[in-house]
This record gives C-alpha cells, structure tokens and sequence, in this order.
C-alpha cells in the first residue's frame, strides 16, 4: 500500500536449490512482471510489487524420507496464513498433512512474489497461485513415476503421498520419486490439472488446525520478543513525545550510571514527511531492558517540540466537524442534490454528526526488532516481526548504505499487527544502533508504553450526514461529508483530505438506490502519525452511515431490516468504476469484482436470522443492525444489548455474517469473524487515543481501555454465506470490524430510545 514499485531481477524458471543429500528435490522460481508506466493497468496480485510467483521449484521441497517441505512467503499475525495458504500447496499436491512441513520465508519477493501482508489479501491473491505451485509438483511427480514405470502418464495417479499405477498396482512414495521429479519440466497453462472442488482434501473442510498451534500453546512458538542471540545487547528510545520534535540537548551522566548500560545512541529526527522512519531521540543499550529501560528514565532530555506542540484533540474535533458541515472536495455526484433539497424542503430533511477518534493499534506483542551488523559491516542480518518484510529489508539496508542483496531479514511469528508492523520504524532503529556497534546484535525494545504513545494512529474523523426523504421516507438524496486526516501526510508534507483510496472505504462506494447523491471530504491537516488500522477508513464511515441509516428508518417509522433491504434494492451488479464512481476498487478490477447487492442482502438475511430479529425482547434489551462491504467481501453484523438503569451497557449476543466468496479455510474465516466482534466491541465501547499539547495522554492498557473478559459478549453466533467458487475471493481479516460498532449503536437506541453518535460509548447516560 502506498509504496513505490521496484524493479525485479530476472530469476531463471528452472533454477533449482542445491540441499543436502537427504534434500533430494526442490521444486522454482521466477518474478512475474513489474507494473511500468507504460504498461496497462493491472489488478489486484499484478498490481502489487513482486506480483505473484506460481513455479513450485522454490515453494515444495521432497527429501528422501517423504517429508513436503512448503514455504509460507507471507508473515503470520493470527490470520493463520501460514497454515492456509501451505494447506493450499498440499491439497493439490495430494500430499499427507501429517507428512508437510512449514518453513517461513525470508524478504525476499524477487523469489516468493509480494509479501505485504496488508489489505486482507494473502489468501485473496496467492490461492491460485498456490493450486497451480501444488498442481504442478504433483504432476511432475506423476510424470516421474510413468517413465520410471514406462506407461503413459495418463495411466498413473498421485494419491496421499504416493503414485499408483492402478492396471499394476504398483506404487512408488514421494520421496522415492523425488530426484526423477526434479528433472521434469514444470507443467504450464493448458498442461496444467487442477482439481475440481469436489476432489478438495482440505480445502473449505475446516478441518486443519494452526500449523503453530501447538508450540504457541506450550510456549515455544518464537515471536519477534522471543529472539536471543550469543553476546546481544538491548536498547530502549527515548524518542520524542510530538510528532516532529527534535532533541536540543541531553544529559547523558546519570543514564551511563545505571548498572548495565553501555552507551547512548543518537537517532536522528526523520526529514520531511515521516514515512516510515524512526521518530529519532536516543536510544539506550544495555545488557538486558530493565537496565536500559532505568537509563532511559535517568536521561535528561531537553526537546524542541517543533510545530505540532499545540495539538488538542478537543480543539481538533471542532476543527473536523466544522469541516464535515461545510461544503469539501466533491469526490462522487450524481442527479442535482442542491435542486432535490429545495424541492424537497425543511420538514423533510434528516441531518446528523458522528465522531471516532484516534485508535491505537495496541497488538499484544509490542514492536521489536534484533539486528546485527557484521564486523566488516559487509552485511546485516535482522530477526523481527513484521507485515512488509522486503519494504523492512530496503529501509535497514538504505540506513547502512547496504545494497539489499546484503540484508537478511527473517520474519518471525508477529503477535498481533492490524497494520501496524507494515510500519518497519522498529527495525530501522534496530540497524542504526546495530550501526554503531558491528559484531554485536542489538535488540530493539519498545514498551507498552511506547506502543501506546508512539503509533501510527488511526484517523479520528467527524462525518456528516443529509438526506430528504420521500412521502414513503426513503431518501432522495444523500450528502456524506467526512473529515479526518488522510494516511498521505506519512508520505507527503501537509497533505489534506482522504484520497479517493480512503474515500472507496465505504463512503464514496455506497450502493443504494437514491437519485441525488453528493459524496465530500473535508482537507485538514495531521499533526500525528496516520496509519492504515483494521479496516481502515471503512470504520468511521460505516459507523456513520449505518447509524443515519437506522435513524432514516426510525423516522419512517419502518423496521430498520426491511427499510436497508428497500434502500438497497433489488439484487444487481454494479461496476465500482462506472456505477459508484469507485476508481479504487480495493485495487481489484471493476468487472471481476462487482459490487453485488444480492450478496449484501444475502448477509443481511444470515445476521438477523440468526439473531432472530423481530421477535419479542426484555426490558432494557434492544437489536441493532449494521452492514458493511470492505476488501471484496460482504459482512453484516446483528447486536443484542442491554442497558441498565444506571446506563451501563451489556452485550447479550452478536450474530455476524460473512460472505467472503469460497471459504479456503472456514475454522479461520470463524476465528477471524470472533476476533472482529471482540476488537470491535472495543473500539466502540472504551478505547480512544487522546492529545493535549501534541502529546498522547494514554500510556498503557489501565487508560487506553481493551474489551475486558467480563465485558465481552455472552454469545458470538458466525454465519458463512456463500461459499461457491463461482465468484472470486474476498478478504476475511478486515471485513468483520466495521460493523460492530454501529450494530451496537443502533441494539442501544433499540433498548434505550437514546442516540450514540460519538465513539466510545462507555456508558449511556
């Protein structure tokens, strides 16, 4: 996302690894094309850096034994990646999953395709890719057994782990076949099988478990924190409290005093927009963190706070929401919405602001980088824990004045990201320390703390909403202005407005059948670090415009249900591009991926059915309902709360829908599904990142609250929809976030008669 392309070496589509004796076969590699000006425009996997890569010569490798070894290119977050897209390879290859194992990748997408695990896409965009890796090894050991046998291929089967000749009964293991299969040439195009569906072994079963479960339960999955090297050292920044802030001077004295520090390094401030680089400050290393972490304490540290000293996110808001009521950049039109609104008059508008502040990602596992730096400084290698491992690879080597070729960086288990470890600032501060000190590996640590306080944050925004409505209350017009800063001010100095990206997240993409619609956005100013979040932008727009929604309904005095079904229409395709004036499209192209009504009722129907809407409620209790389509799939998500005398709020059940179209792994997709109400819930109820004189006023879990255990919901219900492979893959990570807090929004003004237009909700008053 947002991130420049580079220009791909040539890599032979027969080169072959060289292993040991028991290594016996190794099945390739080639880069796929680059995206260059003049070329025609490209989507989805094409479109990204690296492209995808379908050889199998460098994802399988057969020893001897009849171990399959598959590479997992794309990092491992808690999606379950790496078990899916592995579980992928194996299922075409008609391999043993007892007999698999997985081995994580190193940067490297010259080899392995693109490995930006951003955007909900690793299954989306490596599926195929990954059929075609297995499909080919499989027939390749296939042809390997016919000439070994000399009978035509097409007499010969692979079947869990082995190929039979079913006239003779012979059969031979995959490790018996694998040196003959290595010098077979790697099938293409209409030479290549692929399984139909109804031969799947694994695929949409459900039935495989987390590749790292086990070790994860006994404590011996190895996270970014888990790394330890002979002779290593650790390091702690005190970095700047405003964004932009630089160091005057400091008192390094009583830091140097503390037991176990060994020096003090310098970070320089970031020039211009800040990227992806270190915040600067100076970083404190030691032999082990609590004595770098005590240094850190013991440093006097004079700051000049620069420009961003007098942010308050009291004052910012008045600033968006004055924003959000004022005409902005137009960034979707149709019909004459000033003319409808005339016509229309006074009594028959519906206006109304909503408000979601500063997130913070707050993943369970801080950042953390281990760099080192050989003692020729010819090479460096990094172990850490991130999203973009080769965008963290070019960064720690540009910092070295390294060529990336001498930069080795292993992806280890991340616990938790969201998007925040696409941001690689921990381990370029990694390699400027390891810098300073080559043949010693550094570890970098960042604190709770300094998670909390030092984020790319998501985007606070104020959004307005209009509509006229008809004798029938329907709207006949639509005007959605929405302010927030836009994640362009990472990359670009004093940029304003939410680019037409940030806008296709469910603002500008809206598909109901109102003749007069007028999307905006307001152009403010960051003056903190923006960042790409779960879900992203699609979370305060949802929130907005499924709460206006269950307000319009409310005050045609219809069932919110029935009224989103009408709005939405019948059942259609709609082009993104010409029907929506989408030109993003989550990068997809606009024909393969329609935005599909059918499917959206679809969801719709699954939620409310499982929550049993309309039927008799307690007290106090009330169901709410919110829909959302982001990153190619379709959610809706049905709420039931309760709220008490006193205002406080409970929720009795969440029933969320999914259709993300063929579900490749459905124990994940659930899992996926759980985890979206849970951090959803949060984000609605208690977490809000606040600032006052630039800096952040929350520090760690006591004040920037996380749903707790006793406050999750008493019932999570998932419903998968659809499932067939007529249509091509949605996301699941993203999609199952942004409805949740407008479901609960509307469930309390079903309880309650009382309006939640501001997150978080905390308590009804």
């Amino acid at each position: 996302m947002m991130q420049e392309i580079a220009t791909l070496p040539e890599i032979s589509r027969r080169t072959l690894l060289q292993g040991s004796a028991a290594l016996v076969f190794s099945l390739a590699v080639t880069a796929q094309g680059v995206v260059h000006a003049q070329e025609a425009q490209k989507y989805g996997a094409d479109s990204m850096p690296g492209g995808t890569v379908d050889d199998p010569l460098v994802f399988v490798s057969i020893a001897a034994d009849g171990t399959v070894t598959i590479i997992a290119h794309r990092a491992e977050m808690g999606t379950g990646v790496r078990t899916s897209l592995p579980m992928v390879v194996a299922d075409e290859l008609e391999a043993r999953w007892d007999k698999v194992k997985i081995v994580q990748a190193q940067a490297n997408e010259a080899r392995y395709g693109n490995q930006n695990v951003d955007g909900s896409r690793s299954v989306r965009h490596f599926f195929g890719p990954m059929r075609r890796v297995g499909a080919a090894a499989r027939q390749m050991l296939e042809a390997a057994a016919a000439a070994r046998w000399g009978v035509p291929v097409a007499q010969v089967k692979a079947v869990q782990h082995e190929v039979i000749h079913p006239a003779s009964g012979k059969r031979l293991g995959y490790g018996e076949l694998a040196a003959d299969a290595a010098k077979q040439p790697v099938p293409k195009g209409d030479a290549l099988r692929l399984k139909k569906s109804a031969e799947f072994r694994y695929i949409g079963k459900g039935k495989i478990a987390v590749a790292d479960l086990e070790d994860i339960g006994r404590g011996k999955a190895v996270y970014g924190q888990d790394k330890h090297l002979p002779g290593m050292v650790f390091a702690v920044v005190a970095r700047p409290a405003v964004l932009g802030g630089k160091l005057r001077s400091y008192q390094k004295d009583k830091a140097l005093a503390v037991p176990g520090v060994k020096t003090l390094v310098e970070i320089p401030v970031y020039k211009k927009a800040p990227g992806f680089q270190p915040l600067g400050g100076v970083a404190v290393v030691a032999r082990n963190t609590w004595a770098a972490m005590k240094g850190r304490e013991a440093l006097v540290l004079d700051w000049d706070d620069g420009l961003n000293a007098s942010y308050d996110s009291a004052e910012y808001r008045k600033v968006l929401e004055k924003s959000a009521n004022s005409p902005g950049k137009i960034m979707r039109s149709n019909g004459d919405l000033d003319a409808a609104v005339k016509q229309a008059g006074g009594k028959s508008m519906v206006k109304a602001d909503y408000y979601v502040p500063h997130l913070a990602h707050a993943s369970m596992e801080p950042p953390t980088a281990t760099a080192l730096l050989a003692a020729d400084k010819s090479h460096c290698e990094v172990w850490t824990s991130v999203q973009d491992a080769e965008t963290a690879k070019k960064m720690v080597a540009g910092v070295l004045g390294l060529t990336p070729d001498k930069v080795t960086l292993n992806v280890l288990l991340l616990g938790g990201a969201f998007g925040r470890k696409s941001k690689p600032d921990f381990a370029v501060e990694a390699a400027l320390i390891a810098k300073t000190m080559p043949g010693t590996p550094v570890k970098v640590v960042w604190t709770r703390d300094d998670d909390i306080q030092h984020d790319f944050f998501h985007a606070v925004a104020a959004d307005h909403l209009e509509a006229a409505l008809d004798a029938k209350g329907m709207p006949q017009t639509w005007l959605h202005r929405s302010a927030a800063p836009t994640i362009s001010s990472l990359f670009q100095e004093g940029a304003k407005g939410q680019s037409s990206m940030e806008m296709g997240m469910g603002a500008i993409n809206m598909p109901y059948q109102i003749p007069n619609v007028r999307i905006e956005t307001g152009e403010e100013e960051a003056h903190t670090r923006i960042g790409w979040f779960r879900a992203v932008y699609n979370i305060p727009h949802a929130f907005a415009a499924q709460s206006f929604i269950a307000e319009l309904a409310h005050r045609a005095g219809k069932d919110h249900k029935q009224y989103a079904l009408e709005l939405i229409g019948p059942p259609r395709k709609l082009n993104p591009e010409k029907d929506l004036s989408d030109s993003w499209n989550y990068t997809e192209s606009p024909t393969l991926y329609p935005y599909d009504t059918g499917r959206l009722r679809a969801v719709i129907e699954a939620a409310t059915r499982g929550a049993r809407w309309g039927r008799k409620l307690p007290k106090g209790h009330g169901l709410g309902l919110a829909f959302c389509y982001s990153f190619m799939s379709y959610s809706a998500v049905v709420v039931e709360a309760a709220v008490d005398d006193k205002g406080n709020v409970k929720v009795i059940a969440v029933d969320t829908a999914l259709d993300c179209g063929p579900q490749i792994n459905p124990e994940r997709i659930r899992s996926q599904l759980e985890g979206g109400v849970i951090m959803g819930m949060s984000l609605a109820m208690s977490s809000e990142i606040t600032f006052a004189k630039g800096r952040v006023q929350q520090s760690n879990f006591h004040d920037y609250e996380v749903l707790r255990h006793a406050d999750q919901p008493q019932t999570i219900r998932t419903h998968l929809v659809g499932g067939g492979m007529d249509v091509p893959l949605g996301g699941v990570g993203e999609p199952p976030l942004p409805a949740v807090a407008p479901a609960l929004a509307n469930a309390i003004f079903a309880a309650t008669g009382k309006r939640v237009r501001s997150l978080p909700i905390r308590q009804v008053i």
